[in-house]
């Protein structure tokens, strides 16, 4: 179920009305029952693949809590693999059997190649048959059918048992609860990716109704559809063309349409958080958030503290620190720096375009803590240059404006079909000229209109990042003018969020 239809706002009105009107313990059962169907809308035979890995959790947290020693150990490992090897054979099969085979016919070894293609699409196409799925006659076929949300919540769900393991949370006895905490309908698909000690507690404890929150989450959601709506699917307009065939554009105009990219991505995305910590709000929970915003970041570090917070925290919790840390030498720092940022590149898609973005974003990472530690070597002196005020502002302004070119580059790769158009876009983009006509789906009006949005999103996330909603005469105005120009503006056209191919 799509958050920006007319369906969503029905299931959201009733499915609030009605949780306000049952009494505490019949809650979980109302929104578990809730969230099946909001999944359901969307792919209703691999809602089973959901109920395996959570039977196989919740057995595994248990079990982990009661255990000693190695045992232990070896029920955390038997999880994540379950919950690995789901993951990684309906959204990466297709991609590792096709390397592997290119791999075996560069050392001329083409009968294996073909057996391991041939074997790999038997086995594949038999799974897809138990789902229901039919036209599938190849694993490259893999991402069209991939279950929505699956990378959400199997890292939601991975972090369950780690915590268990660790010692961080309790055993969730209640399988309706624990259910409930992999499948809560606001971040079910798109995140934020949250964390045991955050929600689960949540779920035991009975919400009144409060209106200062009600007022508080329903203006978030309507700045979520705001910049859903009315940004990122106009802009969709100008970049989808240029993107899906670049080669019948100029350079100005990719360059443009690498700018819209940025912003597209970053109104979906954070729309979509928007609306589902709203949503949660409403009904009384607090979910993590999960971005703060990251184009006013003046270094890469800063800005993957602020963008997809939840997913970020989760790497550095689950693999970076595993991984040693920094507590093993510049050296080895660097180098896990740069396997959590290739492993995020990964987790966003089976394509090396996505890895590629994922190395580049871990180079910069690994320069940016390089030249910090040079400039920590060299004195406080220089570090204080980055305050606001005096000298330290024009660094700042040149630090935010060189970190969003430099994101906004590397959304090239994330964005473009394959490798090749990815530096057919970046080459173009390079050898520009100012005369290059723009070519453009959207009229003078529409692009001048474009910007005047992307200004106004900008100029309230700088001054007011949370919409102040105390005052219910401010909020029902606030309110309501941005329901009427979501209305009024939107672009309606049933484009899904970017995140939920994730």
């Amino acid at each position: 179920m799509l958050f920006n239809s007319l369906q969503f706002l029905l299931f959201f009105v009733v499915v609030t009305i009605l949780y306000f009107s049952l009494r505490f313990q019949l809650r979980w059962a109302l929104l578990l029952a809730a969230s099946c169907y909001f999944y359901m809308v969307f792919q209703p035979a691999y809602i089973l693949i959901l109920f395996l890995t959570i039977v196989i959790d919740y057995i595994a947290g248990l079990w982990i809590e009661r255990s000693e020693g190695k045992t232990r150990k070896w029920l955390l490992i038997l999880s994540l693999i379950s919950n690995i090897g789901i993951l990684a054979f309906f959204k990466y099969l297709g991609f590792f059997t096709e390397n592997i085979a290119l791999l075996f016919d560069a050392l001329s070894m083409p009968d294996l190649a073909d057996r391991i293609t041939n074997g790999t699409n038997r086995i594949f196409v038999g799974v897809l048959k138990l789902f229901g799925e039919s036209g599938i006659d190849s694993f490259k076929d893999n991402m069209s059918i991939l279950p929505i949300g699956l990378s959400f919540h199997t890292f939601q769900a991975m972090s369950y048992t780690i915590e268990v393991y660790r010692g961080n949370q309790k055993a969730e006895r209640h399988f309706g609860i624990y259910a409930l905490y992999v499948m809560f309908y606001p971040q079910l698909v798109a995140g934020p990716i949250e964390r045991p000690q955050n929600v689960l507690h949540q779920f035991h404890k009975p919400h009144a109704y409060d209106f200062e929150e009600v007022k508080a989450g329903l203006m978030q959601m309507a700045f979520g559809f705001f910049k859903k709506c009315v940004i990122a699917d106009r802009l969709v307009l100008f970049l989808d063309p240029a993107f899906n065939h670049p080669e019948g554009y100029n350079g100005l105009s990719l360059l443009m349409a690498t700018f819209f990219f940025t912003i597209q991505i970053y109104c979906d995305f954070s729309a979509y958080s928007d609306i589902a910590i709203g949503a949660a709000r409403v009904m009384g929970f607090k979910l993590m958030e999960n971005f703060h915003t990251p184009y006013f970041a003046h270094s890469i570090s800063e800005f993957w503290r602020r963008w997809h917070i939840s997913l970020s925290t989760w790497f550095r919790d689950y693999l970076y620190i595993p991984l040693g840390g920094n507590r093993k030498g510049p050296a080895r720092t660097y180098l896990n720096r740069f396997i959590v940022f290739m492993t995020s590149g990964l987790w966003h898609g089976a394509n090396w375009t996505y890895v590629i973005w994922g190395a580049l974003h871990g180079l910069y990472i690994v320069l940016d803590i390089a030249l910090d530690k040079r400039k920590a070597q060299k004195g406080k002196a220089e570090k204080t240059t980055t305050q606001l005020g005096g000298v330290g502002l024009p660094r700042r302004v040149f630090g935010v404006l060189f970190t969003f070119v430099l994101v906004m580059l590397t959304w090239v790769f994330f964005r473009a079909v394959s490798v090749s158009d990815a530096l057919l876009i970046l080459g173009r983009i390079v050898t520009l000229s100012p005369s290059d006509p723009l070519q453009s789906a959207l009229n003078p009006t529409e692009l001048w209109f474009s910007f005047g949005l992307i200004a106004f999103m900008f100029w309230k996330e700088w001054y007011y990042f949370i919409i102040p909603t105390r005052s219910t005469v401010r909020f029902a105005v606030l309110f309501g003018l941005l329901a009427f120009t979501t209305y009024l503006f939107g672009v309606f056209t049933s484009n899904q969020f970017i995140y939920f191919q994730f």
